[in-house]
């Protein structure tokens, strides 16, 4: 099946458009955990039978499992093989580098890893974003206007009357041949969110920056989806997985994860 259509599938099979982020950081984990050698294992593991029939995805931020080193390597991998094989992965790695290395990230993502999709950084240009899909399979998400402070350092430059996050928009749209492509795009840009959907009507939108970063959930739904209110994966991680540090972690990430499921389905059943 089509990346396109194995999101479809699950967004409609799950009637959700939420993705959590797994983000373990070792000094957050309940205390009871951190003596375990298996901590971020047993943590995920626990979020992720916690949530797996409220979501659409799962998205893996690689430098919370890279900095455990060889540990870390083996823990994304043991996670991984806990998420049901309909549940979309995403290795948020931002990797882009030239064509040849690009393509060893890409065959470490999506061949080792076995990831649906990945991040992706497009500023060394269109050879740092092939090799990640050349499989209509795969998908890559690119990051297009972020959700960080530091993002008008360039994002929002202007050439010849646009906003360089527009030319992004624009390069990936062309790239999309196998129409496996989507973008990043903040949920704390509203104003934007919903000029990028105009330009992209039917691509899938990667939303971060809702939860702990404070993006309006709402304008994220109405702005992120496409006319059927689908094709928008709207990311929470801290909101969710840290949602408690005691023994309930896992209930509370369920309660956290059920309440932004059923808010976004709200949403989607008033605009769509």
């Amino acid at each position: 099946m089509s990346f396109y259509g194995k999101l479809r599938a699950i967004q409609q099979k799950s009637n959700s458009l939420l993705c959590v982020g797994l983000d373990p950081d070792i000094n957050k984990l309940p205390p009871h955990l951190r003596r375990n050698d298996d901590a971020v294992v047993e943590f995920c593991a626990s979020i992720v039978e916690a949530t797996k029939d409220l979501v659409c995805a799962y998205k893996l931020n690689l430098a919370f499992f890279e900095i455990l080193g060889a540990r870390g390597w083996s823990a994304a991998h043991r996670v991984l093989s806990l998420i049901p094989d309909h549940v979309i992965t995403i290795g948020d790695a931002k990797r882009g580098d030239i064509g040849n290395t690009a393509e060893m990230y890409a065959r470490l993502l999506l061949e080792d890893f076995k990831f649906s999709a990945t991040t992706v950084n497009a500023y060394m240009g269109e050879d740092s974003v092939r090799p990640f899909i050349k499989d209509a399979n795969a998908g890559a998400f690119v990051l297009a206007l972020t959700s960080n402070s530091g993002a008008r350092d360039f994002q929002y430059l202007k050439l010849r009357g646009k906003p360089l996050y527009e030319h992004v928009i624009g390069r990936v749209t062309k790239w999309n041949e196998k129409k496996n492509l989507g973008l990043v795009v903040g949920a704390t840009r509203p104003a934007q969110l919903k000029r990028v959907r105009q330009l992209v009507p039917d691509m899938p939108l990667l939303i971060p920056g809702v939860g702990a970063q404070g993006g309006d959930l709402k304008l994220a739904v109405r702005y992120g989806c496409d006319k059927r209110g689908e094709m928008a994966l709207i990311n929470a991680s801290r909101s969710i997985i840290y949602a408690s540090s005691a023994g309930n972690f896992a209930d509370a990430a369920r309660a956290a994860a059920l309440a932004m499921r059923d808010e976004i389905n709200t949403y989607r059943q008033r605009f769509f």
